[in-house]
């Protein structure tokens, strides 16, 4: 029998609880954070708790930073109406509108038995979906194609396609499948340490205190991305690198605030020493490749320590570091399907159909984790000069929401005008103004240094 979920009492402070004990951090700390603001989104689950606690523990890990360095405990509130809305977008654009988020193709089908998700935003996921149902990249086709199939026969079939597809399952069916049952036995955050070396001398300044600590970023789309914005917003030297070719049309504005981004061909002999030469000046790495992906690229974990033994390395997964789906892929809409918060959605809300959470909070809530764990394993490096692995998954961040209890919730109010910062970010693709920082660390104020700049806008360098 799977283990029981383990009931989270209500209210965002308690689950801030719950992720800094699972971070490892000193438990009076969280003396030091509140929460303003009012409302939650609609959801069957606490959202609004979850997007508040999340971001409340990587301001307590930033605190924590700045009092290691030689000051009192600051201060740490979170606003939970603004957090709400970060885990939606921050960015609004200015005479200029996003692309759709979604592909033609992408979403929920009805099955013979139930339904499936395909994840299509990819070219190449998109293919394998509709190699497997062999139609064109027509929706009524696809629609039609699926109806003939069982939802976990397809979900099976794309996968091994190399596509991304998830069949919608109950939380009960969830904590009886293997790959549910080993999440369940996965901590919220897994650490190792590594032997100590010598320890750094980053220039901890109250205002900035991320200055001088170099963070090379290997993710996609919102998660991983989400962890190294946070980072340079408080000061961080964030370097992003993505493969020739690649792009993110809607999240990439959202998501490189204050970054720089380089493009390196990892399977060139000479990108991939260009990158080997920027983890060795490294002090943060975070990463969310397919699991397998660097050691296929002579990058695995081992090689990684030995090329920087001081390293924080911080990574993600979608469905976990265990069980028989560790080396799937996967992103949040797809993880919803599977884990049952989607089929809880549909049951709450008395709809037809898979209902996802109003924000894809998953992916946000592991970002700020991310983030929280890399600030973390800072800490710990200033302290012994050990450096640390932590790893994260969007599955383990699913059932901590899924654990919690929802208390009694107030609708969220509409965006209103003193939401939104006046400042106008010149950003690649036009001028854009931002939500207002949902976090407040005492006397470091969140900000980037940097707008929001296309991928490949910046050399492979520190």
């Amino acid at each position: 029998m799977p283990a029981p979920l383990i009931s989270v009492p209500p209210g965002a402070l308690a689950l801030a609880g719950q992720a800094w004990t699972a971070l490892g951090g000193p438990a009076s700390a969280l003396d030091h954070l509140s929460v303003a603001g009012r409302g939650d989104l609609p959801s069957v689950f606490p959202v609004t708790d979850l997007a508040t606690a999340s971001v409340g523990v990587a301001g307590l890990a930033v605190a924590e930073l700045l009092a290691q360095a030689g000051g009192a405990w600051p201060a740490v509130q979170v606003d939970r109406r603004l957090a709400s809305f970060w885990f939606g977008m921050s960015l609004r654009p200015q005479g200029w509108t996003l692309p759709p988020v979604w592909d033609a193709v992408a979403g929920d089908y009805r099955t013979a038995d139930g339904w499936v998700r395909l994840h299509t935003n990819a070219p190449h996921h998109r293919d394998a979906a509709l190699a497997v149902l062999g139609v064109a990249a027509d929706r009524e086709a696809v629609a039609h194609a699926v109806g003939r199939w069982k939802s976990d026969a397809l979900e099976a079939a794309v996968v091994a396609q190399g596509g991304c597809a998830a069949a919608m399952r109950s939380i009960e069916d969830w904590g009886l499948h293997p790959q549910g049952r080993a999440v369940q036995a996965e901590p919220l955050v897994h650490w190792e340490t590594a032997d100590p070396v010598a320890q750094p001398t980053w220039p901890t300044k109250p205002a900035r205190p991320l200055r001088g600590v170099r963070v090379l970023d290997l993710t996609r789309i919102l998660a991983g991305p989400t962890a190294t914005r946070f980072l340079a917003g408080h000061g961080a030297d964030v370097l992003r690198i993505d493969p020739p070719g690649w792009d993110e049309p809607v999240t990439v504005p959202e998501v490189v605030l204050g970054k720089r981004c380089a493009r390196l061909d990892l399977r060139v002999p000479a990108d991939s020493a260009v990158l080997e030469g920027l983890l060795r000046q490294a002090d943060v790495l975070v990463h969310g490749l397919r699991p397998g992906a660097l050691e296929q690229l002579g990058l695995g974990a081992q090689r990684r320590r030995a090329l920087n033994p001081g390293l924080v390395d911080v990574s993600l997964s979608a469905y976990g570091a265990s069980g028989p789906w560790q080396g799937r892929r996967g992103f949040d809409s797809l993880v919803q399907m599977s884990t049952g918060i989607a089929d809880a959605g549909m049951r709450w809300g008395g709809h037809d159909r898979p209902t996802p959470l109003p924000v894809q909070a998953i992916d946000h809530a592991t970002g700020y984790l991310m983030a929280a764990a890399a600030v973390r394993g800072l800490v710990r490096r200033v302290a012994t000069g050990a450096g640390s692995t932590a790893r994260l998954s969007l599955a383990r961040t699913a059932r901590w929401l899924v654990s919690a209890e929802r208390g009694a919730v107030e609708p969220l109010a509409p965006e209103q005008h003193e939401d939104v910062d006046d400042a106008l970010e010149p950003t690649s693709w036009g001028p854009a103004r931002r939500v207002r920082a949902p976090l407040q660390v005492q006397g470091a104020a969140m900000h980037w240094d940097r707008p929001a700049l296309a991928l490949g806008s910046a050399q492979a360098r520190w």
